[in-house]
């Protein structure tokens, strides 16, 4: 057993750093359904933005500064899609909603399309995560060892901004209730404007990591990680946050054991690889079918 780990610590290590990336990107999928009951779909092109924000702002700016500035830029960019793209459609249909998502998405890959011309872009070299580290015998840069530790550390903060904060009691409050909370002078556009930040700030902090080890970004480099965040926001049970980021080590974990299967398994076939992403969704399928709830989801009941 030892041997096999020793063998085969790359794959756990990039399986672990993979599932810490996506599930920084699958909290703001989980928060936003726990409030809005909306699947954000344009969440994964935010992801890709902040990439090639750091991209272009890193030519002119210190890498520090451009990190910085990143994070404060998709946040802003968070709270403008709720406030212009949303927030009008409050008291629409739940469909229009979704439409309205999926618009924000698709325009924002035709504003990447625009900037880069189609041509992916290199990932800036950040020399503290690019750093290669020895871990018993295998070398693997600093971003995949410490974003773990990282992600673990930003959602004990979130826990705690949602358990111990006057803002945080207020976002219960609205998943719980909607309407009620409106009634009891809860500022719900703030709550939904707080929530949006939150999680396109997290989707900011993942991209930095993910491009580091991934270091090129196009129009469409948001589309899987954006699916596999989504994914692993179901698998959990989506509106719980513990159950997002589980499923989201799950899922990047079981995809690397997928790439790395002929070596792990001591079976000489090729095309492991390439069904590593459909492994992601075949495995939503069938956690749907025995728990519809995914894994740490709440069964709801409609009032009648």
């Amino acid at each position: 057993m030892v041997e096999f780990l020793h063998n085969n610590l790359a794959y756990l290590i990039n399986g672990i750093s993979v599932g810490g990336q996506y599930a920084l990107i699958a909290i703001g999928y989980t928060m936003v359904y726990g409030i809005l009951r909306l699947i954000n779909f344009a969440h994964g092109d935010v992801f890709m933005i902040a990439g090639l924000m750091v991209v272009y702002m890193s030519t002119v700016l210190p890498m520090w500064l451009t990190i910085v500035l990143t994070l404060i830029m998709t946040a802003v960019l968070g709270f403008f899609i709720e406030r212009i793209a949303y927030r009008p459609l409050r008291s629409a249909p739940r469909m229009s909603v979704m439409i309205s998502a999926i618009g924000v998405s698709y325009l924002l890959q035709n504003c990447a399309l625009y900037f880069t011309g189609g041509l992916a872009q290199s990932f800036p070299s950040i020399s503290f995560l690019t750093k290669p580290v020895n871990i018993w015998g295998t070398s693997v840069i600093m971003a995949k060892v410490i974003t773990p530790f990282l992600t673990l550390i930003l959602i004990f903060l979130l826990l705690f901004l949602i358990k111990k904060t006057k803002i945080g009691m207020a976002m219960r409050a609205v998943s719980k209730d909607f309407e009620t909370s409106q009634l009891m002078g809860i500022r719900i556009n703030l709550v939904i404007s707080v929530t949006f930040i939150i999680g396109c700030l997290l989707a900011a902090i993942g991209s930095i990591l993910y491009f580091t080890c991934y270091p090129s970004v196009q129009p469409t480099s948001g589309g899987m990680p954006g699916l596999k965040a989504f994914v692993a926001a179901v698998f959990g049970g989506i509106g719980s946050i513990p159950g997002a980021v589980i499923g989201a080590f799950i899922i990047g974990i079981c995809e690397n054991i997928i790439k790395g299967g002929a070596s792990i398994f001591g079976i000489q076939t090729n095309g492991w690889t390439t069904f590593s992403d459909a492994f992601s969704f075949a495995l939503l399928i069938v956690i749907l079918m025995i728990k519809p709830t995914g894994l740490f989801g709440e069964k709801s009941t409609d009032k009648v």
